[in-house]
């Protein structure tokens, strides 16, 4: 009675799981078609890509709905019975070929349409304008080029807390240049833009999900990619490559707007030639009206607002002289020794709430005693 038993176990067995692999395959595919996450409204032309996606969901989901139908056909037709032994066969030429052939096909219904796009990716049209966005830990940065449609050169030399692109001050093709330090990049709808993407340390990646077009930062090198704006709205700018504690943070936002509006926005950015001329009235002016300029040319508005509303970092609204709890239970004065080490050597003393992701900024002495005062003047 025994062996008996064991064998209708096993059959069973066999069959459970057989049905078990075919509602795994019936569940996968009612979900993708019913399921609510799905790709997000696009919002430039970049079709293409939607399709490539779409002929890789099909490829794979036919690869995988025929295997495991196979394999709940094999554990069904092929269950344990006393009456049969399993046969050895090394070697099946017919379905090596069948195998061969289907997984050609397969490869090539996948990797056609990609080489296809991507060809088109990287084919900037004659007549798309040029914007440069600028990664560094962790925010992000922009550049226009001005009336004469070119932009400047620019070098690492030429970077520091006055110069944060690093513009070369004697290329005149960069004095009309429009510089963003803010958190929006503003583009025009209906035109092809091309994104020049420049990193100041680490790898980046710039992503909108709308847009549907994503490119690495690589520092030391000039990356691109194009696109044409084609729904108004207001998108998140993300960083889709790791860099480091504060890579979550590394946001902006990028609004798509009718022409006229960008234009008027547009009118409203600094130039190179603007902040210099800045830096030299503010030169002549309080030492608080310098250190605001420090602030924005150091980006430190991004993380920090002046108004009380709360932001990545604490507001700088009634930050001096205030008591602050830190991540260790410890309280400190904010005084200006405090701000200076906060400043210089940012992870030194965390303020409660906040994560520890501010980078430390090299500023020279009179840079330092401007932003002091600036903070003190809120």
């Amino acid at each position: 009675a025994q062996p008996r038993t064991a064998l209708i176990v096993e059959e069973n067995n066999g069959m459970v799981l057989a049905i078990i692999l075919v509602l795994l395959v019936v569940g996968s595919v009612l979900f993708h078609f019913l399921s609510p996450w799905y790709l997000t409204p696009i919002a430039s032309n970049w079709n293409y890509i939607d399709d490539t996606l779409t002929i890789t969901f099909i490829v794979c989901g036919i690869v995988f709905v025929a295997i495991n139908l196979f394999m709940a056909y094999c554990v069904y037709r092929y269950r344990y019975r006393k009456d049969r032994r399993a046969k050895y066969e090394p070697e099946n030429k017919r379905m090596e070929w069948w195998l061969t052939v289907f997984t050609t096909v397969g490869v090539i219904a996948m990797l056609a349409p990609g080489l296809f796009v991507w060809a088109k990716y990287v084919e900037v049209p004659d007549n798309a304008r040029l914007v440069e966005a600028v990664g560094q830990q962790w925010k992000w940065s922009y550049r226009y080029p001005g009336a004469d449609g070119i932009l400047g050169t620019v070098d690492i030399r030429h970077m520091d807390g006055r110069n944060p692109f690093g513009m070369n001050p004697d290329d005149p093709n960069g004095q009309d240049d429009v510089l963003v330090n803010g958190p929006e990049i503003h583009l025009p709808l209906g035109s092809p833009i091309k994104m020049l993407l420049r990193s100041k340390d680490v790898l980046h990646d710039f992503y909108v999900p709308q847009i549907r077009a994503k490119m690495d930062l690589v520092p030391g090198m000039i990356t691109y990619f194009w696109f044409t704006p084609t729904r108004a709205g207001r998108y998140d700018v993300l960083c889709a490559e790791l860099c480091g504690t504060g890579h979550y943070t590394m946001r902006s936002h990028m609004v798509l707007e009718e022409e006229n509006a960008f234009n008027a926005w547009l009118a409203t950015q600094p130039t190179f030639a603007d902040t210099q001329a800045v830096k030299v009235a503010a030169a002549g002016g309080s030492l608080a009206e310098q250190g605001r300029q420090v602030a924005e040319n150091q980006g430190c508005i991004g993380c920090h607002s002046i108004d009380g509303s709360p932001s990545v970092g604490p507001t700088w609204k009634g930050l001096a002289g205030r008591t602050e709890t830190l991540a260790d239970g410890s309280t400190v004065v904010v005084d200006d020794e405090y701000l200076m080490e906060s400043i210089s050597v940012p992870n030194a003393s965390i303020v409660a709430g906040y994560p520890p992701i501010m980078p430390p900024y090299q500023l020279d002495e009179g840079e330092m005693a401007a932003l002091i005062a600036y903070l003190n003047s809120l």
